[in-house]
Parts: structure tokens; C-alpha cells; sequence
């Protein structure tokens, strides 16, 4: 089988968490090449992502590695194992652009979700009329059936808040994003209305940053955050206007953990952000 030209995210991330794992043992990419009979370049291409790699070889690798973190080493099995096409997200494959596609596959795997916007609402509790309006304004303007697309693709990620056991979602919000009238008056309204409806539900914390606030300061790029089954796993997404970056070295979840610690102090109680909300909306 010829090397994939595209590889997912978390498909790269299971080639790099090999890659580390061989690091940390002081082994060589010839030396693996070796354990496993392949050439040098295969072992280079399984971790790029862009070759999979089956359960059985990444637990003789483990061994060879002398990875004793037999979480860590389930959890990649476990990745291994996923196979295109069994996930709702793969029928916009080659329709999207990838990144829409990784950022579902992130959530949907996710074990706990941390969401920080200042500008927007998070796309996980957006209504569908918002989001259009957020499609419609890009520069240079999509293509109707794009948007359709988008908005589609957008609404359908919120299945995991609904599921039968649903991701567990934090979202810290800046008052900004609530005053934002995007597509007039009455979407605004029906998207707080939305927030207020959601922020009842037991696995969603809603919690607004208030103007009013004197501590917490960076609010520039959204940010969303998924815990993985192992820490190891994290994986933190930072959106911007040239599109998304997906981060997992340790000292960026780190600083990305205690970004999101400053935000969720710096904000309302989950009571007086719903107040602040059911004022906003009220006023338009």
C-alpha cells in the first residue's frame, strides 16, 4: 500500500508518539527497521503518519522501546485500530478541507473538551443561522453550496454533547462575543437563547468573562483544548484567519492549560454568567 498523501491528525500523532517513544529508548530508525523487517523509509513514513501500523507491531515495538505506560501504549493500539470510513466525518472527506475533518475526529475522541473564544460563539454551541453568518462573511465570499457544506459539517460535531455519554464541555466566553450582533438582531437573540438553553445541560460549563474584568488580558486566538483517555494524548487546536494549528508538545499544553486556568478565574460564576447572558439577550 502506497503512503497516504494526506494523514490525518491523529493519525500523525500516532506516528509521532512512536517516534518519541523510540527517542526516549535511545534507539535508531534502522535499528526499528530491524525489529520489524522493513526498510528505513517505512519506518520514517509509519512516523509521519503517512503508513499505518498495526496493534500487534506498535505492542512489540513498546517492548523493544521498553515502554512500560501500558495506558499510553493501549491508547495508540486503539488509534491503530480506527479505519477510514467507520466515523459520520469521513463522508466530507475530499469535500472539506482536511482541518475541518481533524477537528471532529479531536472531539470526537476527546475525553473532556476546555473551549476559550473572545470574538465568537464556540462552534459546539452555535445555532445553525449563526453559523451561516459566520461562513457568509469570509473574504473572498464562498460558494453557496460551500457554506451549506460547512454549516452542515459544523452542526453535526455537536452530536457529541448529545450522545449517550457525552464529552464533558468547558466554555469560557468573553462578554464580546455575546454582544456581537452577527446576522441582525434576531439570530443574536436565538443564539443566546441557545446558550442559555445548553448551559442547564449537567455536561456543559458555561462561564462568561465579563468587560468588567481587570486580570485576564489575552483573548486573541480561540482556542479549544481535548483531554485524551492519557494525558500524553492531549491535543490543543488554536484557530486563527489563515486556519487552525494543532499543538501537542508538552510545554505548549502546559501553557495552553494554564491560559485556560487564568480565563475560567478571571470569570462569572456559571449562576451570574447565565444572568449576564439572559440580560444581553433581553436587550436586543
Amino acid at each position: 500500500m502506497p503512503p497516504r498523501d494526506t494523514p490525518t491528525a491523529r493519525q500523525v500523532r500516532l506516528g509521532t508518539e512512536l517516534r518519541k517513544m523510540r527517542e526516549r529508548a535511545g534507539r535508531t530508525a534502522r535499528e526499528t527497521a530491524g525489529l520489524l523487517g522493513v526498510d528505513q523509509a517505512r519506518v520514517s513514513n509509519i512516523e509521519a503518519g503517512r503508513i499505518g501500523v498495526s496493534g500487534e507491531r506498535i505492542r512489540r515495538l513498546a517492548t523493544f522501546y521498553a515502554c512500560a505506560d501500558t495506558a499510553l501504549v493501549d491508547a495508540l493500539c486503539a488509534i491503530a485500530e480506527e479505519r477510514r470510513g467507520q466515523f459520520w466525518w469521513d463522508e466530507y472527506r475530499g469535500i472539506l478541507v482536511p482541518g475541518f475533518l481533524d477537528v471532529a475526529e479531536m472531539e470526537h475522541h476527546a475525553v473532556y473538551l476546555r473551549s476559550m473564544q473572545a470574538m465568537v460563539i464556540p462552534g459546539l454551541l452555535q445555532t445553525e443561522d449563526y453559523a451561516r453568518v459566520l461562513f457568509q462573511g469570509g473574504a473572498p465570499p464562498l460558494p453557496a453550496d460551500e457554506i451549506n457544506t460547512r454549516v452542515e459539517h459544523r452542526m453535526k460535531r455537536q452530536v457529541v454533547l448529545e450522545r449517550e455519554e457525552p464529552v464533558r464541555l468547558t466554555a469560557t466566553i468573553h462578554e464580546a462575543a455575546l454582544r456581537m450582533r452577527f446576522g441582525g438582531r434576531k439570530v443574536a437573540r436565538k443564539q443566546l437563547e441557545r446558550l442559555m438553553e445548553v448551559s442547564g445541560n449537567p455536561s456543559i460549563t458555561l462561564r462568561v468573562v465579563p468587560f468588567t474584568n481587570e486580570q485576564f488580558v489575552e483573548t486573541t486566538h480561540p482556542i479549544l483544548y481535548a483531554g485524551a483517555a492519557v494525558p500524553q494524548l492531549d491535543t490543543v487546536q488554536v484557530d486563527s484567519v489563515v486556519g487552525g494549528r494543532f499543538l501537542d508538545a508538552e510545554a505548549e499544553l502546559q501553557r495552553f492549560r494554564e491560559l485556560l486556568d487564568k480565563a475560567e478565574g478571571a470569570a462569572l460564576g456559571t449562576e451570574e454568567s447565565r444572568q449576564l447572558i439572559h440580560h444581553i439577550a433581553r436587550e436586543l
